[in-house]
C-alpha cells in the first residue's frame, strides 16, 4: 500500500500521530489527512482510538489508518514504525500528542506517584516514538519531522507542578538530542530531518468552551491552531525547524 494523494500541501507524505485520541490528536487527524497526508494514528485507549479515526474518515475519507499501541513498550513502538514505513513505503513525521497532568497543592506536598506516572507518559514515550522512529524520518529525503508538544513550565517551573514541569522539561531535552543527532548526520549538507518543540500553555477546544462559557482561556492555544502549528512544520526546510522550540504562547 501508498500513501494516497490529492494535491494538498502535505500530498503522498505518511505521518504518525501518537496520543491520536484526545482533543488535540483529533484536530491533528483531521488538519494533517486534510492536507493531504495519509496518517496512521496510534492511542493505548481502542475505543477512543476508533472514534477519532472514524471522525477523521468521515471528513476525508480512508486516508486515516487507527492502530492500538502500547508506547510504553519500545518493542511494540518499534514494531508500529517498522509495520507503518513496510505499508507506505515511507515515514515523513511522529507527531507526539501523548499528555497527562497532575499536580499538587504545594511543592512540599508533591506526591512522588505523580512522577511515576508522568515519567512514563510525558518522557518514556518520547523516548520510545524518537528511538523507534528516528532512522524511518532519516530516510524521508529531508521531510522527516519529530514534533513533541511542550508547556511553558518547563521554562519557569512552578511549585506545584515539579513533576509535571520536570517531565516536560526532560523531553524537551530529549528531543533536542535527536536534533542534534539530525544535526550530525547531516554533515555539511545540513540536517535531513526536524526535531520541533512546540510550547503552549495549555490547550483548549470547543467542549471545554461549552462547560465553561465564562471562561477566558487565557493564553491558551486553540487544537485547531496547535494542528495548524504541526501542519506548518512540513513548510519549512528540516534546516530551518531541526532544534527549534516554536513559542505558541509568550515566552516566561
Amino acid at each position: 500500500m501508498h500513501a494516497e494523494t490529492n494535491g494538498g500541501p502535505l500530498d503522498g507524505l505518511v505521518i504518525a500521530v501518537a496520543g491520536a485520541a484526545g482533543p488535540a490528536g483529533r484536530a491533528a487527524l483531521l488538519r494533517l489527512a486534510g492536507a493531504g497526508a495519509t496518517v496512521v494514528a496510534a492511542d493505548a485507549d481502542p475505543t477512543r482510538l476508533a472514534e477519532a479515526v472514524e471522525a477523521a474518515r468521515q471528513a476525508h475519507g480512508a486516508k486515516v489508518i487507527g492502530d492500538t499501541v502500547d508506547l510504553l513498550d519500545l518493542g511494540a513502538t518499534r514494531a508500529w514504525a517498522d509495520k507503518t514505513e513496510k505499508e507506505f513505503g515511507r515515514v515523513d513525521g511522529l507527531v507526539h500528542l501523548v499528555g497527562g497532568w497532575r499536580g499538587a497543592p504545594s511543592f512540599a506536598e508533591t506526591d512522588l506517584k505523580d512522577w511515576d506516572l508522568l515519567e512514563k507518559l510525558l518522557v518514556r514515550t518520547v523516548q520510545h516514538t524518537s528511538l523507534a522512529f528516528h532512522d524511518a524520518l532519516l530516510r524521508g529525503g529531508g521531510t522527516g519531522r519529530y514534533a513533541l508538544v511542550s508547556q511553558a513550565g518547563a521554562h519557569k517551573p512552578q511549585a506545584g507542578n515539579a513533576a509535571y514541569n520536570a517531565g516536560k522539561a526532560a523531553a524537551e531535552a530529549w528531543t533536542l538530542a535527536m536534533a542534534d543527532s539530525f544535526r550530525k548526520l547531516g554533515g555539511e549538507d545540513g540536517p535531513q530531518a526536524a526535531a520541533a518543540i512546540l510550547v503552549i500553555k495549555a490547550l483548549v477546544h470547543d467542549a471545554m468552551r461549552a462547560e465553561r462559557p465564562n471562561a477566558k482561556f487565557a493564553g491558551f492555544t486553540d487544537v485547531q491552531d496547535l494542528a495548524d502549528e504541526i501542519a506548518g512544520l512540513w513548510e519549512r526546510p528540516a534546516q530551518e525547524v531541526n532544534g527549534q522550540r516554536l513559542w505558541l504562547t509568550p515566552e516566561p
